[in-house]
């Protein structure tokens, strides 16, 4: 069974305009339309994709949860949230320009969390995750839930033994690797915060790779880095056209774990994370992919072995 884990869960407004984003302009939407945000939340979609087990748990606000639990219901994303009353679940607003590829991405802060909040979601997590199971933590912390509180989440899965991912930045992201994870998936630059020394890009991912049993380095458009057991995975990525990349990152953690809780290959893992990705980015909203479309686009990804 995988759990994901959104601590500041999101709905992703799609504002489709007619033109340019255009500074002093009256700026005209064409359309606008709803999908599911938050990084745990996408990653549970690509998980379905592949008919693998997961539940969506974290936080939910009472006063739009309607709205939320509709797209949820859409996107067939089985869940159990803690419930904050009397508060609204934030909005990001995905801006998409005609026959612009790529997005702009405006997000709110989120509501604030009491420690009684955390409490609740403790005792959830720690009644449903097993040893054999995978947990994936992603996307930003809310008000009110500081990095004592991850660190206090992180060590209590950690005591149950699973195997935990976390797709996080900044000081959570530390935070995730002081701990001792099982799998994070930082970008080139945060690889630098890491491992702050003088030595080369892959020598400090093979520091890392000490204490992180799989380091996945995204670099955009020129795929990602893999380090595992020793060895370092260059993973190509397909080209295709570009219309959305919101979401493309975490269809890719999803998809990588679904795989890996089959027991794929580590380079079939990878592979059909990569093509997934790509193919995501060929649709509007912020989650949508064919994962047989994908299973083609795949056999054009190229894994190398680095020395």
């Amino acid at each position: 069974m995988i759990y994901t884990v959104t601590l500041n869960p999101t709905i992703d407004r799609l504002l489709f305009l007619e033109g340019t984003l255009t500074k002093g302009k009256n700026n005209r939407l064409e359309k606008i339309a709803y999908d599911i945000g938050g990084k745990g939340h996408h990653g549970s979609y690509a998980m379905n994709q592949q008919k693998v087990k997961n539940q969506a748990l974290g936080f939910c606000g009472t006063t739009n949860e309607n709205k939320l639990e509709k797209i949820l219901a859409d996107k067939d994303i089985q869940h159990d949230f803690v419930e904050v009353y009397g508060k609204a679940t934030r909005e990001s607003y995905v801006i998409l320009e005609a026959e612009v590829g790529g997005s702009i991405l405006i997000t709110e802060k989120g509501f604030r969390v009491t420690d009684y909040d955390s409490e609740l979601l403790y005792e959830k997590i720690e009644s449903k995750v097993q040893k054999d199971d995978i947990v994936l933590i992603a996307g930003s912390l809310p008000p009110g839930f500081e990095l004592n509180d991850l660190e206090d989440l992180l060590n209590r899965l950690k005591k149950i033994g699973c195997f935990i991912a976390c797709d996080l930045s900044g000081e959570a992201l530390k935070k995730a690797v002081e701990i001792g994870v099982n799998f994070i998936k930082p970008n080139r630059f945060e690889i630098q915060e890491l491992i702050p020394s003088e030595a080369n890009f892959l020598d400090r991912l093979r520091e890392l790779s000490k204490k992180i049993d799989y380091v996945i380095v995204s670099l955009g458009k020129d795929g990602s880095i893999c380090s595992h057991a020793g060895e370092l995975l260059q993973v190509s990525t397909p080209i295709v056209g570009l219309v959305n990349d919101t979401g493309a990152g975490d269809c890719f953690v999803g998809t990588f774990l679904a795989s890996f809780s089959l027991k794929k290959p580590l380079k079939e893992c990878l592979s059909l994370a990569s093509a997934c990705a790509a193919d995501h980015i060929q649709y509007s909203d912020s989650t949508t992919f064919s994962i047989k479309a994908a299973r083609k686009l795949q056999k054009k990804v190229t894994i190398q072995t680095l020395t």
